[in-house]
């Protein structure tokens, strides 16, 4: 059994700070994509649905470059992951003004800042804190992280809108590469490597340990239903991101309403990520996230039955806002509690990528419905249902530890 040094409560929270902070610049750059939709179109004449491809790709690959840069993270630890996360962040979104085909923003924001954004994401920045925080303060730590994000989006989504308006849609994008680069020297904060499984500090690491836990959990029917409820969380998040700026226009709204309304969405979810990381810690978090889903269609439904006034996407971007990410604390919670915390990097990236398939589809499918029909009302619908089929999917989820050895040889980690 490998024993542990306490953390002081100073270093702590010093973990907890910076791992948020990297989450804040990476999520805002993801975050604030869809604003750049309307601009690029008009620039390049690509057309929107070729522009949601490239987006969707983006939000496929930040999700398959989680269990990637997770098991990297796990094995040599968190802050070479991040470096590299950043510089390729920066990057890709540097290059996407030098690039007028769909190929171009493919590679640009479809596959090199996408991928950066993932090493400096949920299931690398959760997982390093989980690992070196006692059991009572990881669903906490989670929260709070997942609030970084949050304000990112919060902060960052005004901001951007309003350099596009000023300086134009260029300049917009180089400064936010430039902040980006910001999470490098954050990532000297957060680094660290948790040790193997059953061995005691300065031992080898099991190479066999980590395909045996994963093997082992893709065959764990609760894992699975994590997988199924994250999927539909990523159609959701990936299509309001891309295409909330499109909703918004079509009811004759101006464009900041469409910013103000992802900051709002940003601003709310703090809340909710807070609510939900302490909530884990008293309720069964299979409860939460069915709360979370079912919450989902009924805001939608009353969207739907509202009219389209600035004051209406406000209030939906509140409400929505604070279910919009939440489901990350309980997600990574019940993933650790059924394997353990010395894989949770790679575990909770897989869930991450099922999140981010989700959300490839939300993106591009938005796009087609936009072209086909001229608005997004199937999408919403097919919102709703997917939130009612991903409240139900979590309810048979279990919420005690796999009993095998590779279990039990990850929880003692």
């Amino acid at each position: 059994m490998t024993s542990q040094t306490p953390m002081t409560p100073r270093a702590a929270w010093l973990l907890i700070l910076s791992a948020s902070a990297i989450l804040m610049i990476t999520m805002a750059a993801r975050l604030t994509t869809g604003l750049f939709l309307s601009p690029i179109n008009t620039s390049t004449g690509l057309g929107v649905a070729s522009i949601s491809l490239a987006m969707a790709v983006g939000q496929f690959m930040w999700g398959a470059s989680q269990p990637i840069f997770g098991a990297v993270a796990d094995k040599w630890g968190p802050a070479r992951v991040i470096v590299l996360g950043g510089v390729m962040l920066a990057a890709g979104l540097a290059a996407t003004p030098f690039v007028s085909s769909q190929w171009g923003l493919m590679l640009t924001l479809g596959v090199l800042s996408a991928a950066g954004a993932g090493a400096g994401s949920f299931s690398i920045l959760i997982g390093a804190t989980a690992q070196r925080l006692p059991p009572e303060r990881r669903p906490f730590a989670a929260g709070f992280i997942n609030a970084g994000g949050s304000f990112g989006q919060f902060v960052f989504s005004p901001l951007v809108q309003l350099v596009i308006q000023a300086s134009g849609w260029v300049v917009a994008m180089f400064a936010l590469a430039a902040t980006t680069l910001l999470t490098i020297p954050l990532a000297a904060l957060v680094r660290g490597r948790a040790p193997a499984p059953g061995a005691k500090a300065g031992a080898a690491v099991d190479e066999y340990s980590l395909g045996r836990q994963v093997r082992e959990a893709m065959r764990d029917k609760s894992y699975l239903c994590l997988h199924a409820g994250f999927f539909t969380c990523g159609f959701h998040i990936a299509f309001l991101v891309t295409h909330l700026p499109g909703e918004v226009a079509l009811c004759g709204l101006p464009a900041g309403v469409s910013a103000t309304a992802l900051g709002l969405i940003g601003l709310f979810n703090i809340a909710g990520s807070l609510v939900a990381g302490a909530l884990g810690q008293r309720y069964r978090m299979k409860w939460l996230l069915a709360a979370i889903y079912g919450g989902r269609a009924v805001i939608i439904g009353l969207y739907l039955l509202a009219p389209k006034t600035a004051l209406t996407f406000y209030l939906f971007a509140a409400a929505l806002g604070f279910s919009w990410l939440a489901t990350v604390p309980p997600t990574a919670g019940l993933v650790g509690k059924l394997f353990g915390m010395r894989y949770l990097s790679t575990l909770f990236g897989l869930t991450l990528l099922s999140h981010q398939i989700g959300g490839f589809f939300g993106a591009w499918l938005g796009g087609l419905a936009f072209v086909k029909f001229g608005d997004y009302s199937w999408m919403w619908y097919a919102d709703i249902l997917l939130a009612l089929a991903a409240a139900l999917v979590n309810l048979p989820i279990r919420e005690a530890a796999v009993h095998s050895a590779a279990a039990a040889a990850a929880a003692k980690a």
